[in-house]
Parts: C-alpha cells; sequence; structure tokens
C-alpha cells in the first residue's frame, strides 16, 4: 500500500516536472521568434557571443589591434575576423551573394560609400536609428559627407569608418600658391606646363570608369548643380549642372592636359606626376605619401595639398572611403551595434588612424596629438580643408547603373559627341528610367 502511494506521487512528480520543462522550451522558442531580424536582449548570464565581422584584406593590421581591444573591454563578446576578396567589386558580389540567401554567418562588415543605398532597398542591412537614439550617439560630431551617403529613405544604414576625398596636390618648387577657383588653376596650369622639365600643367583622370564619375561629382557640384537631389529626384539638368559639366570638357580638351587624357585612371596620372611631369593633379590622399616615397618619386619634399577649385558655389571634392553596417539577418544585433559603435567611434577610428594611416570621420580627432604624430599629412590644413568639401556620389539603390549613365554622357561631352546640354538631357533621360522609385 505504501509502495503504491509512493508510486503515484512519483508519477505526479515526474508529470509536474515534464509540464514544467515544455513550459520552459515553449518561451524560450517563442523569444527566439519574435527577436529574429530585430534587437535582441545582450546576453545577461555570462554567456559568450561570437560575432563574425567581415571586411576586406587589412595589410595594415589595424583590424586585429581594433578587435583586441574590443575583446579586452567587452569579454562577453568574442569577434571572428573574415576576410573579404580585396577587389572592392568581388567583395561586394560576394556579400551580395551571401546577404540574398539571408544568410546570418557574417554580423557586421564593412561596405563602399557607394553602397549603402543599394544594400538598404535590398533588405540586406538594420536601420540604425534606433541604436544611435537609444545611446545618444551624435550624427553632427561626424563629417557629413559620409552621413549623407549612408542616409537612404530618411534611415542611417551605416556608420562612416574613415573618409577619403579628391584633393589637389601641387609642385611647391613651381607653384607659390594653391589656384582658388577653376580658372585660376587653367591659367596657372597654362603658364607653368614645361617649366622645369613638365610635359603638362594638369592631371585628372578622364577614362571612361568609376574615376570619371568622380571628377564629374567634382565640377558639378562645385558650381552648384548635382545629379540626383536629396529627395532622390533627378536633377541633372540644370543650368548649375551644364556649367559644371561645361567646365569639365573645356579642362579635359585643354591644351594642357595629356591628349590621351580619356586613357588616364588614377595609375596613369599619378605616376606622371611623380615623374615630375606636371605641377598640379586631382587624386586621392594616397598620392601625398607616393610622391614623398624616395623610391619611387622624383618630386620627393615638393608637393603640398589643397582643396579642388573652386566653382560659383565653391569647392567640392567626391566622396571615398568605407563604412560598416550590420546584417539584417544577423541572430545578434545588439552585440553587433556595440561592436560597430566602438569601431566608429573615438577610440576605434583613433586606433585605425594610428596603425592604418585612414583619416577619421570624426573632425575633431584631427587635433589628436599620437594621430597627428603618426600621421603629419593630416595635420595641414589643406589636407582638412580639402576633407570638408567631401560630398557624396549620387545616392541610388541601383547606383551602378546610375554610375554607368554618367560615365557613358560625360565621355561623349568630353569626345564632343554630344554637346552638356545634350549629355545632361540624355542622363536625365535615362536615369529617370532606370531609377527605382
Amino acid at each position: 500500500m505504501r509502495i503504491l502511494k509512493n508510486s503515484k506521487l512519483l508519477f505526479i512528480v515526474l508529470a509536474l516536472i515534464l509540464v514544467l520543462s515544455a513550459c520552459s522550451s515553449n518561451n524560450s522558442s517563442s523569444n527566439s521568434s519574435n527577436n529574429s531580424g530585430d534587437e535582441k536582449a545582450s546576453s545577461g548570464d555570462g554567456e559568450k557571443v561570437k560575432l563574425v565581422y567581415a571586411r576586406g584584406k587589412d595589410a595594415t593590421g589595424a583590424t586585429d589591434v581594433m578587435v583586441e581591444e574590443f575583446m579586452k573591454q567587452n569579454p562577453n563578446i568574442e569577434i571572428e575576423f573574415r576576410e573579404m576578396p580585396t577587389d572592392t567589386g568581388a567583395q561586394h558580389d560576394a556579400y551580395v551573394t551571401m546577404l540574398n540567401a539571408e544568410s546570418s554567418e557574417i554580423d557586421v562588415f564593412d561596405i563602399d560609400v557607394i553602397w549603402p543605398a543599394e544594400f538598404a532597398q535590398a533588405g540586406y542591412v538594420l536601420p540604425l536609428d534606433r541604436f544611435i537614439e537609444k545611446d545618444g550617439v551624435n550624427m553632427d560630431d561626424y563629417n557629413q559627407g559620409p552621413v549623407t551617403a549612408a542616409t537612404f529613405n530618411g534611415k542611417q544604414w551605416a556608420m562612416p569608418k574613415f573618409i577619403d576625398t579628391g584633393m589637389l596636390f601641387y609642385r611647391s618648387d613651381l607653384v607659390s600658391e594653391a589656384p582658388k577657383t577653376w580658372d585660376d588653376l587653367m591659367t596657372q596650369a597654362s603658364e607653368l606646363k614645361g617649366q622645369e622639365g613638365t610635359k603638362f600643367g594638369y592631371l585628372m583622370q578622364a577614362k571612361q570608369y568609376e574615376g570619371l564619375v568622380c571628377n564629374a561629382v567634382e565640377f558639378v557640384a562645385s558650381y552648384g548643380g548635382a545629379f540626383i537631389d536629396e529627395n532622390g529626384e533627378v536633377v541633372i539638368n540644370s543650368p548649375e549642372a551644364i556649367k559644371g559639366i561645361s567646365k569639365l570638357v573645356e579642362v579635359a580638351n585643354s591644351d594642357f592636359v595629356p591628349g590621351n587624357i580619356n586613357t588616364f585612371t588614377e595609375v596613369e596620372s599619378h605616376t606622371a606626376f611623380i615623374e615630375g611631369q606636371a605641377p598640379f593633379i586631382r587624386n586621392w590622399p594616397y598620392q601625398y605619401a607616393l610622391a614623398n616615397d624616395e623610391e619611387q618619386s622624383k618630386i620627393v619634399g615638393n608637393v603640398e595639398v589643397a582643396p579642388l577649385p573652386e566653382g560659383d558655389a565653391g569647392s567640392a571634392a567626391a566622396l571615398g572611403g568605407w563604412m560598416a553596417a550590420i546584417n539584417k539577418f544577423s541572430e545578434h544585433p545588439q552585440e553587433s551595434w556595440e561592436f560597430l559603435k566602438f569601431m566608429t567611434g573615438q577610440e576605434g577610428q583613433k586606433i585605425d588612424a594610428i596603425e592604418g594611416s585612414h583619416a577619421p570621420t570624426l573632425p575633431a580627432l584631427f587635433e589628436d596629438k599620437e594621430i597627428i604624430e603618426a600621421n603629419p599629412f593630416f595635420g595641414e590644413e589643406g589636407f582638412q580643408t580639402a576633407l570638408e568639401a567631401a560630398v557624396s556620389r549620387p545616392v541610388a539603390p541601383n547606383y551602378p547603373e546610375i554610375s554607368e549613365i554618367i560615365q557613358i554622357h560625360v565621355s561623349k561631352a568630353i569626345a564632343g559627341e554630344e554637346t552638356p546640354e545634350e549629355a545632361a538631357a540624355a542622363m536625365e533621360k535615362e536615369m529617370n528610367e532606370k531609377l527605382e522609385k
């Protein structure tokens, strides 16, 4: 009798345990389902979360230093660094393939400044506004060029990491004062051509490729025009934009640029400059270090930097550089934000500037003595002023198609196959047909 009673009691206890266990399992499953694709709570039970951070090859080692410092400060988060293809196009395609399959194998990843709108439209990245607002991150502290480039449909989709912009480099042994306007540049370039063994007066990138788009953006914006405005409207067919295109065509067809300027990319132009063939060049910040490399350059110690010349609306420089975003399908969005916030905040950008020689997107860091000691070039007024003139390339979810339209018609205008007015009208028509509303 006692055995029977004990057996019944044991059966009841086991039944209760099974019921409670099932309830616990259901609740856990429900929470996981509700958090999928949304902000999940950071683990508060000491459980370690592993994140995968993807970016292209980093030969400087700055990424390793940054990751180690973050993990030291956040022992509950482990970061695995996944190296992506060095080629930007191959890297883009690898991300698209992965994210189109809604893969969660990476959590945080670097993106080119021209990708945010495309990735946002495709649903590949998380909007960051709720994180930014919750943690009181002030986006006004950042250079506004990359902030604008990462804004689409009124939301912030990526955080700026480092910045690159077009700049004017000149020979200080030939040029006493940097030209203020495009007309000033043309005058000086014409007068200096042939002096001290130079063959040309000015070097730029005018081949039909992305570099031509950057040059075109700079000319158009310096005269107050744009290709696509902040509302996503095509505005290239305006008097201001046409004036900018006209000035670009005038410069590209002048007698002080190489006769085959329509074959020049960064490589051809920077090679000619460091060989002493011209007093002026439009190029990216890397040009400074290259021009002072004693193993390659004939103009070491004779190079200065300034903002690109002004048009009617001032100076404008095409924005380059990289940002970082969170995978929409990450299983750990909150922890991913913590890493993203660190990496693109003052501490992370300082590490990247010192170890990787990347220009910060936080202007306040240009006053940091350790950063300037590691990169004296960053302390020059001309460099910082040039960064402030940064403008983004057209923000569009189908940017590659927009870029191709610009390349084709600006090339035709340079070749004389279209007038600047005809080129602007053709770009307006074709962009409107391609632009996804």
